[in-house]
């Protein structure tokens, strides 16, 4: 039997995994994309794995944990996945419905003698971490060694994307604003400092707005953020966010400055929803953008249910 064939639009996290899903579901796909996987939003973030300001909340509960069972699984040979133990501060158990998704003993409350300098309230959980420099080119060579293809290719318009002679897949991230003419769709700017490797515990404290603040441990560097301001196009550093992000730092009980290795600014796909669902008018195009701050944390899962979806619709 002929492989079915889909056209992913996108080469970030969720272009990659939606990509290999589908590969793995027996179609032959085709990747195109404006610009390689080092040049994408995903390349730049810290990546581990938590539900952050992202709807609707029971498919992106499912959606992460489908992806955290993935993770769990690569952790044991895909370069840049490990288990890692992550502290969450919180303010109110009952709003922390992501830890429902998670196998039973993972999550467990922090002790007094655990939580940062000011932190009240925190859990502590096993979850992958990914570290984008590492697992997207591995993502991408397993897509090449499945049989993908992959262009560089600009499109101007959603009629484009959806003139190709395939079923295609959207995963083009903030740039479906213009494609679509998506109002709801805008950027949440992120700002983070990639500094040396700490000795601290990675933890985040998203309890207050505008002030997102996290120190997350990689095998060579720590990623300390962060901002993350709704509708701000602004892709440049902003010396105040990285005066703010190292105040921060004085605030949890770390007095001494760490040497930063690099300064990177992303725009996180923000919408009120997820769009996860075939074009209205192209029904040949189905949407899988806006995933704002967790395009890692549901990748999996929104690439094995696009998966599940395309093989029912192409019978």
């Amino acid at each position: 039997m002929k492989a079915r064939k889909v056209t992913v639009v996108g080469s970030g996290i969720i272009g990659l995994t939606s990509a290999i899903a589908l590969q793995e579901a027996g179609f032959d796909v085709r990747l195109f994309a404006k610009e390689k996987f080092d040049y994408t939003l995903s390349h730049k973030v810290g990546a581990v794995w938590f539900p952050y300001t992202i709807e609707p909340r029971k498919k992106v509960d499912r959606w992460a944990a489908v992806s955290y069972a993935r993770y769990e699984k690569e952790s044991e040979y895909a370069a840049g996945v490990s288990m890692i133990s992550f502290l969450n501060a919180y303010k109110d158990l009952k709003d922390e419905e992501w830890v429902h998704q998670l196998p039973a003993g993972t999550v467990r409350e922090a002790t007094w003698d655990e939580l940062p300098k000011g932190m009240k309230k925190g859990l502590i959980a096993d979850v992958p971490l990914t570290e984008p420099p590492l697992y997207l080119p591995y993502l991408f060579e397993k897509f090449l060694n499945l049989g993908g293809t992959f262009e560089l290719k600009t499109f101007n318009s959603l009629e484009e994307i959806a003139s190709q002679d395939t079923l295609v897949v959207n995963c083009t991230g903030l740039g479906a604003k213009s494609l679509c003419k998506d109002e709801d769709l805008h950027p949440m700017r992120g700002q983070i400092l990639r500094a040396e490797k700490l000795d601290i515990p990675s933890f985040a404290d998203p309890t207050q707005k505008g002030a997102l603040s996290y120190i997350i441990g990689r095998s060579g560097d720590s990623i300390i953020g962060g901002t993350d301001y709704d509708y701000d196009w602004n892709e440049s550093e902003d010396r105040r966010d990285t005066e703010l992000i190292l105040e921060r730092l004085k605030n949890f009980g770390i007095k001494n400055q760490p040497e930063i290795l690099e300064i990177v600014v992303g725009l996180r796909p923000k919408r009120s929803t997820v769009r996860f669902e075939f074009d209205a008018d192209f029904q040949n195009v189905f949407h899988n953008y806006g995933h704002g701050g967790a395009g890692f944390t549901v990748a999996w899962g929104c690439a094995m249910e696009v998966a599940e979806t395309l093989s029912k619709n192409s019978l």
